[in-house]
């Protein structure tokens, strides 16, 4: 990959989370009481953050019949994607474990990282521990599938 690939791929990601993160802000996904009360269904729920939710997946579903036309994305040579399609007890589980710690801490790691904008202090035990989780899954697929190759060509 040369220099101007890469840069453009960084100013690339850079801009698409930028706009990213802008759009977590404006919505108030950034506001952990926010989405609990969006996630309490039994209590005083909030459904505003469904029209965000719900703009958010029409708008993927028409970008991405859009864009996997084409035969590669702007700034690379092929678009990575899962070479499966398959919902095991694997996908269930980290599903199940991701959203109960998005219901405990009320921050998806998308709006989590925007809220570091806001200098919000819970991030100081928030991001740690979710890069903890990180890299205890990357080691866990390192051991359990130690020839897997997860983003092969």
């Amino acid at each position: 990959m040369t220099l101007s690939r890469s840069l453009l791929q960084g100013v690339g990601s850079l801009a698409a989370g930028t706009v990213f993160g802008l759009g977590l802000a404006v919505a108030q996904m950034t506001d952990p009481g926010k989405v609990l009360s969006f996630l309490d269904i039994t209590g005083a729920w909030d459904g505003s953050l469904l029209f965000v939710l719900g703009a958010a997946v029409v708008f993927a579903a028409v970008a991405f019949h859009i864009i996997l036309r084409r035969p590669s994305p702007l700034f690379d040579s092929r678009f990575h994607l899962p070479k499966s399609a398959l919902i095991d007890a694997r996908l269930m589980t980290g599903a199940a474990i991701f959203g109960m710690g998005w219901g405990i801490a009320g921050y998806c790691p998308g709006p989590a990282i925007a809220s570091l904008g806001f200098g919000n202090t819970e991030l100081l035990w928030l991001l740690p521990a979710l890069l903890l989780g990180a890299a205890l899954q990357a080691w866990l697929d390192r051991v359990s599938y130690p020839k897997a190759k997860l983003d092969s060509p």
